[in-house]
């Protein structure tokens, strides 16, 4: 279930994607995410119901950020898409992007997000529901699957390398990422 819910590309996974292609932080970007998904899969198995019930502005505070910053997240790309001529370097002395920065919007991506509680919270935390006796395998099967799927994805980024050492790939890759940030921006906006 875990697996099914979070391969789907979106902000976080285009993300790791980037960074995986990249070859920047891969590590510590996988394991915010799986970090992060961990906890929130905990959260919402063990207490969703109440959470909700306490905090009934916090759903939609959370879509109005987290569309905020996706669109924010989209016009970078684009803005890349649109003048970047970069391709994938491979030379090993190339400057690295900040870490610090990397981590930042890793989280901020992550945790802006809405769909990821939608995901996470929400629907693992109901359908946890039905595994009365075994909720805490339920959880650690969930867990695993999200530390699986982050970690295949970002460092199996590395066998598409050859296809990005061309610009035109990672304008692509931009544009699309472009897209997608603003769908998702939008659906949230329209409450979906």
């Amino acid at each position: 279930m875990s697996l099914g819910l979070i391969v789907a590309i979106g902000a976080q996974n285009a993300f790791v994607l980037r960074q995986g292609l990249k070859g920047q932080h891969v590590l510590p970007v996988v394991l915010a995410c799986a970090v992060s998904d961990a906890v929130l899969i905990t959260l919402g198995i063990t207490s969703f119901g109440r959470i909700s019930g306490w905090l009934p502005w916090l759903e939609p505070a959370m879509r109005l950020l987290g569309a905020a910053f996706l669109f924010w997240y989209g016009a970078k790309s684009l803005r890349a898409a649109l003048r970047s001529n970069d391709a994938l370097a491979t030379d090993p002395g190339q400057t690295m992007d900040d870490l610090t920065g990397t981590l930042l919007a890793c989280l901020a991506i992550t945790w802006l997000n809405p769909h990821v509680y939608l995901d996470t919270v929400v629907l693992l935390g109901t359908i946890s529901g039905q595994f009365t006796g075994a909720r805490g395998s339920f959880a650690i099967g969930a867990i695993l699957g999200s530390f699986l799927f982050f970690f295949a994805l970002g460092f199996g980024a590395t066998r598409l390398r050859p296809i990005f050492a061309r610009p035109a790939a990672w304008r692509i890759l931009e544009a699309v990422i472009a897209v997608m940030m603003w769908s998702i921006a939008a659906r949230l906006l329209m409450g979906g």
